[in-house]
């Protein structure tokens, strides 16, 4: 089949994809993956076709307050509707559309008959056994959580009313709203497979039938790729390092966060890799290195912990690999998995970004380091996600389709 991955956000968004359609492609389908300008080389390094999404995610990283999240969102889906019909091309079999994009190309797949797939990174479907994702609340019991995620999806077609609109008339098709929509598609029992670990979320007994947790996508990496000998050299050189790393978070907070991560490894005796990301952290030092982009699967099993903002990528790649680690939840849903994570005591308390300090820090590290209970938990949780095969289902959902 010819399918098509839409995907767009931080990197976090749509690096699972590559390995998705890596394993896709190895099973003999054409793979081409839309997403916007910033990620080409992660799709092409994976030997994917790239299809450029016109909407720039950059600098959305630095956005820590909700309400300047709902308004660079509403911003960027604008972008995003704009120019989404040019990304599907005559003669695609099947869309694959992730939470962000499935909302727009719900109307693409009706206006040129293409069967579609959902391919989502978060759990979005209300149920009572959470709180919606999007809020970072707690859970507020059965029926509250049910109503509070349909007020979520309530909040979340508002975003996309304009440029579903807008391209609608692009493709000539009649009005509908966003919700409708929505509401079409839960009544035609439109399948969703989710891309996490059952470890973290165990599917909700009161979800539809078409809804299903399959373990987790990785992001694609040559098995012949080796860590920096630079990182290899430091990693030999002393006890396992912690890394601490806000991925394309925190944007502009580089200094002050570089500063307090130096503060708090040493007070807690522990040697550190930074890895720059959006904040551009940095420091120097005997026990310290900076690092930029670095494969999570190499690196993240010969760590001591992981300090990270909690999105959905390193918080399963962290657990993987069975380091414990703290959490430092920024915005958006990584407070939802950052209490996943502690809740399954792989993690320690999560600490809100505005509220992390040096000596906080240190403190967690010093649990999450000194005591072993985190470490024997991740490494339980590890052995879990190895028996899930999430590329596997999403394959044989396709071949499915394939016979029909």
């Amino acid at each position: 089949m010819r399918i098509l991955i839409a995907a767009a956000g931080s990197r976090g968004d749509v690096a699972p994809y590559t390995g998705l359609g890596a394993a896709l492609r190895h099973a003999g389908h054409d793979v081409t993956v839309a997403t916007t300008d910033a990620f080409a080389p992660l799709v092409r390094d994976a030997g994917l076709v790239f299809r450029s999404l016109p909407a720039d995610p950059r600098g959305r990283g630095a956005v820590t307050d909700r309400r300047d999240l709902m308004r660079s969102a509403a911003a960027f889906i604008a972008e995003l509707g704009q120019g989404f019909a040019d990304a599907m091309t005559e003669g695609t079999d099947l869309l694959l559309l992730s939470t962000t994009t499935a909302p727009l190309g719900w109307h693409l797949a009706e206006a040129t008959d293409t069967p579609s797939l959902g391919v989502y990174l978060q759990p979005t479907a209300p149920t009572g056994d959470f709180p919606p994702v999007v809020t970072g609340s707690r859970s507020l019991g059965r029926l509250p959580n049910r109503l509070a995620a349909r007020f979520a999806l309530h909040m979340t077609d508002r975003l996309y009313e304009q440029a579903v609109a807008r391209l609608r008339h692009r493709l000539q098709l009649p009005p509908l709203s966003a919700a409708r929509m929505r509401r079409q598609q839960e009544q035609a029992d439109w399948p969703v497979l989710h891309g996490f670990s059952t470890t973290l979320v165990p599917r909700p007994s009161d979800w539809r039938s078409g809804l299903r947790v399959v373990g987790n996508w990785w992001p694609h990496h040559e098995a012949t790729e080796r860590l920096p000998t630079r990182v290899e050299d430091f990693l030999n050189a002393g006890p396992r390092p912690v890394l601490i790393g806000f991925g394309s978070m925190a944007g502009g907070h580089g200094e002050r966060l570089g500063d307090l991560a130096v503060r708090a490894l040493r007070r807690a005796g522990l040697r550190g890799i930074l890895q720059t990301g959006s904040a551009g952290l940095t420091a120097d030092g005997d026990d310290l290195l900076t690092v930029e982009d670095v494969p999570h699967s190499l690196l993240f099993p010969r760590l001591a912990a992981v300090v990270h903002h909690a999105g959905a990528g390193t918080t399963a790649a962290a657990l993987r690999a069975g380091v414990p680690a703290v959490p430092v939840p920024v915005t958006a849903d990584q407070p939802f998995w950052a209490k996943r994570l502690a809740a399954l005591g792989a993690a320690t308390e999560p600490i809100p970004f505005r509220s992390l300090t040096a000596e906080r820090l240190a403190d967690a590290l010093d649990r999450v380091v000194g005591q072993r209970t985190y470490a024997r938990v991740a490494a339980t949780a590890a052995r879990h996600m190895a028996t899930e095969d999430g590329a596997g289902h999403v394959l044989k959902a396709v071949q499915r389709l394939t016979r029909r």
